[in-house]
Parts: C-alpha cells; structure tokens; sequence
C-alpha cells in the first residue's frame, strides 16, 4: 500500500484561510479595547453639564451623549418613530426635521407620546443631549410631549469579543475538516 502525499496547493490555500481568519479574530480583540475605550469617553461625555454646538456635518460622534441646543427656524416636517418614553414606556418619539439656516437641517426628537398623531409645533430653541445620528433629543420635551428616554452610551453595542470568537471557531472548523479530508483522502 503507498501513502498518499498531502497536496500542496489545497494545503496552502486552507492555511491561508486560517491565519487570515484568526487574524480577523485578532484584530476584533483590538477592536473591541477601542470600543471599550470609546465607551468609556462617551460616558465622561454624558456626565459632562457644558453646552456644545451641534454637529452640524458628518456623524457628530465626538459631541454624542453632550448638551447642545439649536435655534430651530421652521419645521421641515414630523414624523413618528418608535420610542421609548422616560419612564420606559414603549409609544411614538415625534421626530422633527429643522432648518437652522438657509442650507441646513438638523433632526430633532421632540418628545415621547402613544398617539401617532402629528404635534403641532414650528420650531424655536431646543436644549437637549446629543444622540447617534446625528440628533438631538429635546430636554425638555416640547409640544406638550411627555419626556422621552435619555440617550445612553450603555445602548451601544460592543460585540466585538463574540465576532473574535466566531472567527476563532471558523479557523478551528476550517481545520477539523481539512483534517477530516485528508484522512479519508489517504483511506
């Protein structure tokens, strides 16, 4: 009986697979100390009580969870979006679309209600805290709106550990079955 030889080629591109996948699973270990780290910035952010001007371009992310307010000159239009009131009461966040200068617009939730009905309000000076999106989230509510749950840093995600795992696993099952494969190749 003559022992098969392993092939190359297969070889090489199942290990190139490999370390790529647990590189991948490397860098989402960094990933993750850098969500840490952003985290942890956000909240010293969310405690902070100074104003901040609101982004008016890009994502905003480095004023996220701080005060700001905006001179709201006319409403483009509100609409409801699915939201959360202070008290943690499920319902309808009155989403407003402002113009705060002739080129301009910024997106402002203007408080928590259970009726999908449109509030009557046209615009004027909101104070409130920044959220993803950008956006801000009037604090107080307006339009007679009930408050609405504060944006917190602790609803961003950092799964980044579980994705690292997922391709550790990936790189181990990629082996196994290699390993599985040049078994039965050799009976």
């Amino acid at each position: 009986m003559t022992a098969r030889r392993v092939p190359i080629v297969a070889t090489i591109i199942v290990i190139a697979a490999v370390l790529t996948m647990v590189g991948l699973g490397v860098w989402q270990l960094g990933r993750m100390k850098e969500k840490e780290a952003l985290l942890a910035r956000y909240e010293a952010a969310a405690g902070a009580s100074g104003i901040v001007p609101f982004p008016i371009a890009g994502d905003g992310a480095d004023a996220w969870f701080r005060r700001s307010e905006v001179a709201c000159l006319g409403v483009h239009g509100i609409e409801p979006v699915a939201g959360t009131a202070a008290s943690g009461q499920k319902g309808w966040v009155q989403r407003a679309s402002c113009k705060v200068s002739e080129d301009a617009a910024v997106i402002v939730d203007i408080g928590f209600s259970r009726d999908l009905a449109k509030p009557a309000w046209s615009g004027g000076k909101i104070t409130g805290v920044i959220a993803p999106g950008p956006r801000l989230v009037a604090d107080p509510p307006l339009a007679g709106l009930q408050p609405m749950a504060k944006p917190d840093p602790g609803d961003l995600p950092n799964n980044h550990l579980a994705y690292a795992g997922q391709w550790f696993f990936f790189a181990l099952t990629a082996l196994v079955i290699y390993v599985l494969a040049l078994r039965r190749r050799q009976r």
